[in-house]
């Protein structure tokens, strides 16, 4: 109890209240990826990478993509969480993301651009969110959500979109500990006057890419002492 009161100390109300927000988009993100039932494949590719989708009740349409990359844990949250804000240098599908405030150990506040999509389809969006990184065990969880940060209001000529409680899964390949198995829970909303069929459609494929740029990215950059 000593402990939770001088944490508590700590922190200002409103960094206490995103801390609880993350943890919140953790819980509920686990859970959606807990109940089994109801997925539906979206997209296979030949390299066992897929997509699945379900529709989960006061969230609506989530997808879920499995990948195994062929680099050890640390190496993943390494790229994913120390180096967050360097994925715009890998991934087209983002121009840029910047931690607006951490909080703590796990808690960050991020801005995130994403690029335009292929095509045009989907216009220029961005994200305000709060994410917590954690261990578990020999799992790593990274969650997120949509929050509210005053000091980053919406940008002119950029939708503000939403994510929804989200999350990456990272843990050993069972019998390959070198081996990485990727679960990123993406729930999301785009806003703005969107067919569905377009928004399946880009955000099965985001996912998909993610994979691919990913998988480059380790391979072509040396890693760096880390720890998840």
């Amino acid at each position: 109890m000593k402990g939770s009161r001088l944490e508590e100390t700590l922190y200002s109300d409103q960094e206490l209240a995103y801390i609880q927000q993350g943890e919140e988009a953790m819980k509920k993100a686990l859970g959606i990826l807990s109940n089994q039932e109801g997925w539906k494949k979206e997209n296979q590719q030949m390299n066992g990478d897929r997509v699945l989708s379900k529709v989960v009740p006061d969230v609506g349409k989530v997808f879920q993509l499995e990948v195994v990359v062929d680099q050890p844990m640390e190496r993943l949250y390494e790229e994913l969480v120390e180096r967050m804000e360097d994925m715009g240098d890998w991934n087209p599908n983002v121009k840029e993301i910047k931690v607006l405030q951490k909080i703590g150990k796990d808690t960050v506040i991020t801005h995130e651009l994403a690029a335009e999509s292929a095509g045009n389809l989907v216009g220029p969006r961005d994200f305000v969110s709060v994410r917590c990184a954690k261990r578990r065990g020999s799992t790593c969880v990274l969650a997120g959500m949509a929050t509210h940060f005053g000091e980053m209001p919406e940008q002119k000529g950029v939708i503000r979109a939403e994510h929804g409680p989200t999350c990456m899964v990272l843990h050993p390949l069972p019998g390959s500990p070198s081996k990485t198995k990727l679960t990123w829970l993406l729930s999301i909303d785009l806003k703005g006057w969107l067919p569905k069929t377009i928004i399946n459609q880009v955000l099965s494929q985001t996912q998909v890419d993610f994979a691919n740029h990913l998988r480059k990215r380790l391979e072509s950059s040396p890693a760096a002492e880390a720890r998840c």
